[in-house]
This record gives structure tokens, C-alpha cells and sequence, in this order.
């Protein structure tokens, strides 16, 4: 089998596993009823992810946010700090939006998996990464403020992640603007603060 149409293979797993598990819980589905979901046999399914927690682990892993923030840091800063933070926020939404029947379901199950908490703790640590890193090299450039990088990355990401978490379980708290207003009016806060 060649890559591609192994790849397709377990994508196709993968997707079925999220529908299933975000409508009905973890352990309220079966490998069996998510490989005939996604049309292959459960022997497919084993051979692809041994486990059903290996199954949701590699789902988490494929589809949230880590690969996408490291190509956004690596090739499209433009070292302007309004427009930086700008798309990284749109992209962070984006992705936590496209990806909210995951969140859900790794919300739900962190404290039932062990080591599904662990693993899912790895996305917002290299986000944090690279935004310290950004941080830091923006000071070093004399575009923004001395200010504690790590901090600031913490900061940025949790008010983020609030809104994002806020949008994907439908806080009334957010429905009188959009996502779009919180970001403008979220990262032109970040902008006059940092700016010397």
C-alpha cells in the first residue's frame, strides 16, 4: 500500500472516529462501529492504530494545531507586530473552530485516558514556544517593550484559547460581536502595550 492511500486510509478512520466519539462519547463507541462508519474493516483499523486510544491520540495529533503554527512562525512573520499577532489569532480560531468536535471530545476525556492529557498538553506548549520566541526576537529587533516573553506568550495564548473555548461550547457571554471584533480589539490591546 503506498503512502498516500495509507494515509487516506487512516484519515478516513480517524474522521470517523471524531464523529462518532463527539456525538456519543469515547466509550460509547466501538472500533468495530467506527471502521464500518468509515467503510474498512476493524482489522484495518488495528493495523493502522493498534488501540482506540491510539486511534483518538493520532486523530488529536493530526488534525489540532502544532504543524500548521510552526509553518505560520517559519515562513509568514512579517516582524510587524499588529499584523503578526493578527494572523496568528485568525489562524488559531480557525483551526480551534474547524477542529471543535476534537476539543470536545479531548475536554471530555483527558482524565479517563492515561496519558491523553499529557499528550494533548503538547500543542499549547509549542505554541507557547514560538510565541516566546517571537516575543523575544521582536524585543531584540527594538519593536516591542522588555517584557517577560514566556509570560506574554501565556498571556496571548490563554486569552485565545478563552474565546476559542468560549465560541465552541456557545457562551452567550460572546454572542453580541464576533470573533473576528474580539480578535481586532484583542490584538490592538496586545499592539499598544508592547509597543515602545
Amino acid at each position: 500500500m503506498n503512502f498516500n492511500k495509507k494515509q487516506d486510509t487512516a484519515d478516513k478512520i480517524m474522521t470517523a472516529a471524531i464523529d462518532l466519539m463527539a456525538e456519543r462519547g469515547y466509550k460509547g463507541v466501538t472500533t468495530e462501529e467506527i471502521a464500518t462508519k468509515a467503510g474498512f474493516s476493524e482489522k484495518t483499523l488495528f493495523r493502522h492504530f493498534k488501540s482506540k486510544q491510539n486511534l483518538l491520540e493520532s486523530a488529536f495529533h493530526r488534525y489540532h494545531y502544532a504543524e500548521e503554527m510552526k509553518d505560520l512562525f517559519d515562513k509568514k512573520i512579517k516582524w510587524d507586530l499588529h499584523t503578526d499577532l493578527m494572523m496568528i489569532s485568525r489562524n488559531y480560531h480557525r483551526i480551534m473552530h474547524q477542529n471543535r468536535k476534537l476539543i470536545k471530545i479531548s475536554g471530555r476525556e483527558r482524565e479517563n485516558l492515561p496519558g491523553f492529557k499529557e499528550s494533548t498538553h503538547k500543542h499549547p506548549e509549542q505554541l507557547k514556544a514560538f510565541l516566546t520566541e517571537y516575543f523575544d526576537e521582536m524585543y531584540k529587533k527594538g519593536k516591542i517593550i522588555q517584557t517577560d516573553p514566556e509570560r506574554k506568550a501565556v498571556a496571548f495564548l490563554y486569552m485565545n484559547y478563552g474565546a476559542a473555548m468560549g465560541g465552541i461550547n456557545n457562551d452567550p457571554i460572546l454572542s453580541t460581536f464576533s470573533i473576528e471584533a474580539f480578535i481586532e480589539e484583542s490584538v490592538s490591546i496586545f499592539t499598544r502595550a508592547l509597543t515602545p
